[in-house]
C-alpha cells in the first residue's frame, strides 16, 4: 500500500468515526479543506461517493460502511504500534459524546464536571439522546463512545461494566388514601394506576407479576416519560410504579410518599457500554472509571436514604396466599390459564 492511500484512509476513518467532515479535521488537526478534498480524491480512487448530505449532516454509502467494517480493526493495531495510547487528562484535548437519559445526566454529569476542572480542562462532554434498544447501534455507527443502557444482548463487538439494578417502588402523593403506614396486595392490585410507556405498550413489568398470580390491575392513564409522573401523582389519586431512582427527587423531598412493591418486579440491569474499537482507548478508560465509580457511590447514597423512608409493601406471605389460590382456583378449574380473582387482603407487617 502507497503512503497515500494510507493516510486517505486514516482521514476516512475519522470522517466515519466523527459523522462530520469538520468533526473529522478538528480530530486529524487538519483544515476542513484539506480533508475535503482528501473526500474527493477518495471518491475517485474508490469508485463511490462514500457520503451523502442528509440534511445539515452526511450518512455514509452502503459501500462505506463496509469499507470501514473491515479497516477499523488493521487501522487500531497500527496505530498502537506506531504510536502508545497514551492520555494524559491535564493536556488531553478531547470530546467525549455519551448516549444517556436525564436520570444519569442529571445523576453524573455535575460531579462529572467539577473533575474536568480539577484534572482534565481540555476534555468536553456531549450527552446525546439514548433510545436503549438502538444503545450499541449508537456505538456502532460511532454517534458516542459510551452509552448507560438497559443492554441485555451479547454482541461480541460490544463492551459492558455493570451499573446498577433499579430497584422498582411504588409511590403516590402524600395524601392519597392508601398513603399509611403499609400497602397491601389487595389494595395495590385495585387502584387506579399511571404507567410510563415509552412504546406506547399499556402493560408492563407489574402486569406481568400479577398476572401470575391470578390478579389484575387498570392502568388508568399512561404518559412515555417520566418527566410528567410527579406532577400527575400530586394532583390525582393515582399511584405509579417506578425505578426510585428516577424520581429521587420528589421521593426524598417527601413530596411523594413511597412504598416496596407488593409484587416482585425484576430490574433490568443498567450497564455502561462501548465498541471493542476503543478497548484500549486511554482517555476512555479514563472517562469510564470516573463515570462508574460517581455512579456507584450516587446509588449507595441513594439505597441508604430510600431505606429510611420507604414504608412497607412487599409481602412474602401474601405473595405465597396468593400463588396458592390461584393455583388451586385453576386446578378446580382444570385448566392452567390465568384465572383473574379477589384476594384476601394479607396486612403487610410494620
Amino acid at each position: 500500500m502507497r503512503p497515500q492511500e494510507l493516510n486517505l484512509l486514516m482521514i476516512f476513518d475519522a470522517i466515519m468515526t466523527e459523522g462530520a467532515i469538520t468533526r473529522a479535521a478538528d480530530r486529524l488537526a487538519m483544515t476542513q479543506p484539506a480533508v475535503s478534498n482528501a473526500l474527493s480524491r477518495m471518491r475517485t480512487a474508490w469508485g463511490d461517493e462514500l457520503f451523502v448530505k442528509d440534511g445539515r449532516g452526511i450518512q455514509p454509502t452502503a459501500f462505506a460502511k463496509n469499507l470501514w467494517s473491515q479497516i477499523q480493526t488493521p487501522l487500531s493495531a497500527l496505530e498502537d504500534a506506531v504510536n502508545p495510547n497514551e492520555f494524559d487528562p491535564a493536556t488531553a484535548k478531547r470530546t467525549f459524546r455519551i448516549a444517556a437519559s436525564d436520570t444519569f445526566v442529571d445523576m453524573a454529569w455535575g460531579p462529572l464536571r467539577q473533575i474536568i476542572e480539577r484534572e482534565a480542562p481540555g476534555i468536553n462532554i456531549y450527552a446525546i439522546p439514548n433510545p436503549s434498544v438502538e444503545s450499541a447501534d449508537i456505538l456502532k455507527d460511532a454517534e458516542a463512545e459510551l452509552a448507560i443502557s438497559k443492554y441485555t444482548l451479547s454482541e461480541s463487538v460490544i463492551r459492558s461494566e455493570h451499573l446498577l439494578d433499579p430497584g422498582y417502588v411504588v409511590v403516590m402523593r402524600p395524601g392519597h388514601p392508601l398513603a399509611k403506614d403499609n400497602l397491601t396486595l389487595e389494595e395495590f392490585a385495585s387502584a387506579d394506576h399511571l404507567l410510563v410507556s415509552v412504546t406506547g405498550d399499556v402493560t408492563g413489568p407489574s402486569d406481568q407479576a400479577l398476572q401470575g398470580l391470578g390478579l389484575k390491575r387498570r392502568v388508568a392513564m399512561s404518559v412515555n416519560n417520566f418527566f410528567n409522573v410527579p406532577s400527575l401523582l400530586k394532583q390525582t389519586d393515582l399511584i405509579c410504579v417506578a425505578p426510585s431512582v428516577v424520581l429521587e427527587r420528589e421521593i426524598f423531598s417527601k413530596q411523594l410518599a413511597v412504598f416496596e412493591s407488593p409484587v416482585e418486579v425484576p430490574p433490568t440491569p443498567v450497564s455502561l457500554i462501548w465498541h471493542k474499537r476503543q478497548d484500549h482507548d486511554a482517555g476512555l478508560q479514563w472517562l469510564r472509571r470516573h463515570l462508574v465509580r460517581i455512579i456507584h457511590e450516587r446509588i449507595a447514597q441513594h439505597e441508604t436514604l430510600l431505606s429510611q423512608c420507604c414504608r412497607k409493601g412487599f409481602c412474602e406471605e401474601a405473595l405465597r396466599e396468593a400463588r396458592a389460590h390461584h393455583h388451586d382456583v385453576c386446578i378446580k378449574q382444570g385448566s392452567s390459564e390465568d384465572v383473574q380473582f379477589e384476594p384476601k387482603a394479607v396486612p403487610v407487617a410494620k
